[in-house]
C-alpha cells in the first residue's frame, strides 16, 4: 500500500493561517497540530549565545490552544484531515475531550482525527497536574470518551479516576460517525489499548522499521483478541530526520538545538545502535523531558558528551533521496501515513529559512511526484 503523507501545522506565535490552501489540495491525508504547554527545547540555551533563532522569537514555548485552534483551522479547509498530536487524558477530561471531539468534527464536517495521548512530563509536572499512573488513567479515560459517544441518555460511571452521576452527552456524531481515536503509544500496555481502542497509532521517538514492525504486530494481535478488525487500525509514523549535503549536515550538528535532540531519543534505541545515552541508560527521550533542571551549565556538558554518530545512528539523514529511502522503510514495516519533521532547521535561521523545500524535495521523493 502507497505511503500517504501528512504535514504539521505549527501551533505557537507567531500564528500564520495564510498557508493553509498549500495544504488543503489533496497531497495531505492530514495535518497534525501538536498540544503543548511547553516544547522540547529548552529555554536555557534559546538566547542568542546558541542560536539566532532567539531573535525572530523570544520564546519556544508560545503555544496557542490546540482545541481552538483546530477550530479555526477547520473553517478555513475543505478536503485535509485534522488531527491533534497528540492532546492528553491528564490535562483534559475526558468529557471535554469528548465534547470538543464532536465540535470539531462538525466544524470539519467529518475530518478530525482525535489524537490522544498518556501525557509528557515537561507539560505536567511544572503545572501541578498529576503525572502518576499515567496509562492506566488513560485507559480510564477512553472507554469514558467511547462510552458518551455510544450511550443514549445519561450514564453513570464509577473509576479509579472519573466519576460520572447521570451525566449526559446528547450532541449527536456527525453522520461519518464517531471521530476517529488514534493514539500515540510506544510501551507494550499502551500498545495493546491501541489494538482495543484506536483508530490509528502514530508512536513517537526513535525506534527504527524493525521495532516499528514488533510493535505494530503487538497491535494487530491485540486488535483480534478484542474481536476487532486489525487492518481498520491505520499505523502513522511522525520521522524526525536530518536533511542535508555531508558537509551541511556536520556543520548542522554543531549546533547546541540540534545536539539537544539527543533528549528526544531513548536510551534503548541508542544502545541498540551500539551507543551510551548520556542521560544515562533509563533515559526514556521525549517522556523523561523536565524542562525546569535543564539548566544552561547542564546542557552545556550534554553537549560534550553528545557523539554526533550516536544522533544518525538513529536518525534518518542525508539528502533528500535518501531520508526518503529511510522513511520508505517504514511503510515497508507496515506504516500507511508518514509525516516528515526536519530538524535541520533548528541549526539556525538560514537553516530553518530552507527547511521546508528540504522536506518538499523528500515528499516528492515519497510519492513519485514533482517537489
Amino acid at each position: 500500500m502507497p505511503l500517504e503523507l501528512a504535514s504539521f501545522f505549527r501551533t505557537t506565535l507567531p500564528l500564520d493561517l495564510t498557508k493553509l490552501d498549500a495544504v488543503d489540495d489533496g497531497r495531505y491525508h492530514s495535518l497534525w497540530l501538536p498540544d503543548h504547554l511547553v516544547s522540547f527545547w529548552p529555554d536555557s540555551i534559546w538566547t542568542p549565545e546558541f542560536t539566532d533563532l532567539a531573535a525572530v522569537s523570544p520564546s519556544p514555548h508560545r503555544y496557542l490552544d490546540t482545541v481552538a485552534l483546530a477550530g479555526a483551522v477547520a473553517a478555513r479547509t475543505t478536503r485535509v484531515r485534522l488531527a491533534t498530536s497528540v492532546l492528553d487524558t491528564v490535562r483534559r477530561h475526558p468529557v471535554m475531550l469528548a465534547q470538543s471531539a464532536l465540535t470539531l468534527s462538525h466544524l470539519s464536517d467529518g475530518r478530525f482525527i482525535l489524537g490522544l495521548g498518556a501525557g509528557e512530563r515537561e507539560n505536567l509536572a511544572p503545572y501541578g497536574f498529576d503525572d502518576q499512573r499515567t496509562v492506566s488513567r488513560f485507559a480510564e479515560a477512553l472507554r469514558l470518551i467511547r462510552l458518551l459517544w455510544s450511550a443514549d441518555g445519561p450514564i453513570d460511571f464509577t473509576g479509579q479516576f472519573f466519576t460520572l452521576e447521570r451525566a449526559r452527552l446528547d450532541t449527536d456524531l456527525h453522520p461519518t460517525g464517531q471521530p476517529p481515536i488514534w493514539i500515540g503509544a510506544n510501551g507494550p500496555r499502551m500498545l495493546r489499548l491501541v489494538g482495543e481502542y484506536g483508530d490509528g497509532w502514530w508512536p513517537t521517538g526513535s525506534a527504527g522499521p524493525e521495532t516499528y514492525a514488533r510493535q505494530l504486530a503487538c497491535i494487530r494481535e491485540a486488535a483480534e483478541q478484542a474481536g476487532r478488525d486489525p487492518d481498520a487500525i491505520t499505523p502513522a509514523k511522525m520521522v524526525v530526520c536530518l536533511i542535508g549535503e555531508p558537509d551541511e549536515l556536520r556543520e548542522i550538528l554543531r549546533r547546541p538545538l540540534v545536539k539537544s535532540l539527543v533528549l528526544q531519543l531513548t536510551a534503548d534505541a541508542l544502545a541498540a545502535a551500539g551507543h551510551r545515552h548520556p542521560m544515562g541508560e533509563h533515559w526514556r527521550g521525549i517522556q523523561d523531558i523536565d524542562p525546569r533542571v535543564l539548566t544552561r551549565d547542564r546542557l552545556l556538558r550534554l553537549f560534550d558528551q553528545v557523539d554526533p554518530a550516536a544522533i544518525l545512528s538513529v536518525v534518518p539523514h542525508g539528502t533528500p533521496a535518501h531520508v526518503a529511502s529511510q522513511i520508505a522503510a517504514f511503510g515497508e514495516a507496515g506504516a500507511r501515513v508518514v509525516s516528515v519533521l526536519d530538524y535541520s532547521g533548528m541549526a539556525g535561521q538560514a537553516y530553518a529559512a530552507d527547511s521546508a523545500r528540504k522536506v518538499r524535495e523528500v515528499e516528492a521523493h515519497l510519492t513519485g511526484s514533482a517537489a
